[in-house]
């Protein structure tokens, strides 16, 4: 068995086995998998933007035409050196292209098959986890020691610093995509470049949620009790890339703001001061569902719905395949929770 287990994949992207010429990229993290197949192409030839060295075959060409991806990887360059040849297989079954290829795998050339969210069952999957040859790379969801690593990687090529409000609200800002993450963080650090160090204002300033944009329907929706909207609200966060998992992580971040607020309302603060004070501050667009919210619950029901929250994250790694059910079911129940006004 070929299967990479998450921990080790930079680890082999920095250091791709020769043995395994054959390698498959995929996971719900559409970015990521972008991200880890472009390293691997730069660690597999010397000129990406040579032709004859790296050729991109995209998944419907192959279905046509499945003997051409081993007809590439057998090619010997026509001045040398290393080759490799990407696949992006998008919906389309390749395997009937990738069997050849497993069989008769050629060490002159990597290929490297781009995938988007595979089952365990999935013929192409299966196909490579099974192979010597070959090696499976899952990509999922960046968790918030991932996502800090991004944010010290591309501070520290920036010659930045970032202050420690600025570094957790950034934080929870991102995730959901990689690539869109990344490139939040970059945009940041051009806005506060000479500065020396990024500050909450500039978090504030330039970061559009990568993430949590497609996700504050459902949350809001959850937390200020519309019942009857957070099933529509779930199914745009899914159909916009946001996982289970994700979702889930989203509503822990926002119980635990909220538990924040709602403590600075019983101690003298109007509810509309407490969400300016908000670390990060109350989008307007949502102040009328978080003030909903901030009215519904109590400190000690907000610290009761964490320990729910997070016992449904335990089940959802505990069965993946439920994942979705899991997610869904534990944020209809907050919304039914939220119309109740016991204490």
């Amino acid at each position: 068995m070929t299967a990479i287990k998450a921990a080790d994949v930079d680890r082999f992207i920095a250091r791709p086995d020769p043995a395994m010429p054959i390698v498959l990229v995929y996971g719900p993290d559409a970015g990521l998998v972008r991200e880890r197949a472009d390293a691997l192409v730069k660690a597999s030839v010397d000129d990406p933007n040579d032709p004859f060295s790296f050729v991109r075959i995209e998944g419907e060409d192959l279905t046509g035409n499945p003997s051409r991806l081993v007809e590439e990887a057998h090619t010997v360059p026509l001045f040398g050196g290393r080759r490799a040849v990407l696949v992006k297989a998008g919906g389309r079954n390749i395997v009937a292209a990738v069997e050849p290829v497993i069989a008769a795998p050629s060490r002159e050339c990597r290929v490297i098959i781009e995938a988007g969210d595979l089952k365990k069952t999935a013929p192409l999957r299966t196909l490579c986890e099974k192979s010597k040859a070959a090696a499976a790379l899952p990509c999922y969801v960046d968790n918030e020691r991932d996502l800090a690593r991004l944010i010290d990687d591309e501070m520290r090529v920036a010659n930045l610093q970032i202050a420690p409000d600025a570094r957790a609200t950034l934080l929870g800002l991102l995730g959901g995509d990689r690539l869109a993450s990344r490139n939040e963080v970059r945009k940041l650090a051009l806005y506060a470049q000479g500065a020396g160090r990024v500050e909450l204002t500039d978090v504030m300033a330039v970061v559009a949620d990568a993430s949590a944009l497609a996700l504050d329907g459902v949350i809001d929706s959850a937390f200020a009790g519309k019942t009857s909207d957070v099933e529509t609200e779930f199914g745009k966060a899914r159909a916009g890339g946001s996982s289970p998992a994700a979702i889930v992580s989203a509503a822990i971040r926002q119980v635990a703001n909220l538990h924040k607020m709602k403590l600075a309302v019983e101690s003298g603060d109007s509810v509309e001061f407490a969400m300016k004070r908000g670390a990060p501050p109350v989008h307007f667009s949502r102040e009328r569902d978080v003030g909903a919210a901030l009215r519904a619950w109590s400190p000690p029901r907000l610290l009761r719905t964490m320990e729910q929250l997070a016992e449904a994250s335990l089940e959802m790694r505990r069965n993946a395949v439920l994942a979705e059910a899991i997610a869904q079911r534990t944020l209809l129940s907050i919304a039914v929770g939220a119309r109740r006004r016991e204490s």
